[in-house]
């Protein structure tokens, strides 16, 4: 998908959120974005995540072992990024290309265990709160305090994951937000699909343990129109003071989600002047 937007735009930057490292050589990584950044130099960002984001078959089809291959995670995202750097760990293996691209490598998480690698790393972090928003606040302490400057990055610097759902008036901000809730609530359950579309009552969807933990689950949700979008992303960047803000948006219809994203940008604007 990287390599398709990036053929189809000419300014955009674009970045992995993210490459699930345990599923992957580092080699293979470095080669795929080293080609990336070969062809679309200076637009290409990899975000790495640790968890191995499948079950138990799926790591045996990939030809991985789980329990290994995520406690063997700051060695290969060590290494991988020793490579971009035209560092050698391997004096008998280069990536090309890769080697030397200086590739700019975010580390993704919900826990104080991705905050506290990039902090000794000293890599960027994003942390994602539009699912996992619990430990938001100590992952960010963690990593600001712990944070050792690195020739990559001299001082720390942290995105925040949101949801924003937006439309022209608050009542159908929430309308469209119930698909993302649905979807939550299935996947809780078990049952997968495409995302579904927006209903009327969540009451006669979910159970009140559902509701509760779905809640929690997308507390970082801004729902509402422009004017509650904004009051919400600046109590956001006033409590996190994060570096800056990503921004996710399931909505079922495609022109009303191309909507809540003009709305989003309206009032990035606004708040840069």
């Amino acid at each position: 998908m990287i390599g398709y937007l990036a053929a189809n735009t000419t300014t955009l930057h674009l970045g992995s959120g993210g490459v699930m490292l345990p599923n992957h050589s580092p080699l293979v990584i470095a080669e795929q974005f080293g080609t990336l950044n070969t062809l679309y130099p200076g637009r290409i960002d990899l975000g790495l995540g640790r968890a191995p984001g499948s079950d138990q078959p799926t790591m045996r089809a990939l030809r991985r072992h789980m329990s290994g291959d995520i406690d063997n995670f700051p060695r290969d995202v060590a290494e991988l990024v020793d490579w971009f750097d035209a560092r050698d760990p391997n004096p008998h293996v280069r990536p090309v290309p890769g080697y030397g691209e200086q590739i700019p490598v975010w580390l993704l998480g919900s826990s104080l265990y991705s905050a506290q690698l990039a902090a000794q790393l000293g890599l960027p972090f994003a942390f994602a709160s539009h699912f996992a928003p619990d430990m938001l606040f100590q992952a960010l302490h963690l990593y600001r305090t712990q944070f050792k400057p690195s020739a990559r990055l001299e001082k720390p610097y942290a995105m925040v994951c949101i949801n924003i759902i937006a439309a022209d008036s608050n009542r159908d901000a929430e309308f469209l937000f119930t698909s993302m809730q649905q979807a939550f609530v299935k996947l809780r359950r078990g049952e997968t699909g495409q995302l579904p579309p927006p209903i009327e009552n969540m009451e006669t969807f979910w159970s009140p343990s559902e509701q509760y933990g779905v809640q929690q689950a997308l507390s970082m949700s801004l729902v509402g129109d422009k004017a509650k979008v904004r009051h919400g992303l600046e109590s956001i960047l006033r409590e996190t003071q994060a570096d800056e803000i990503m921004v996710n948006g399931q909505i079922f219809d495609h022109q009303a989600r191309l909507h809540s994203f003009d709305l989003a940008m309206d009032v990035k604007q606004e708040l840069l002047g």
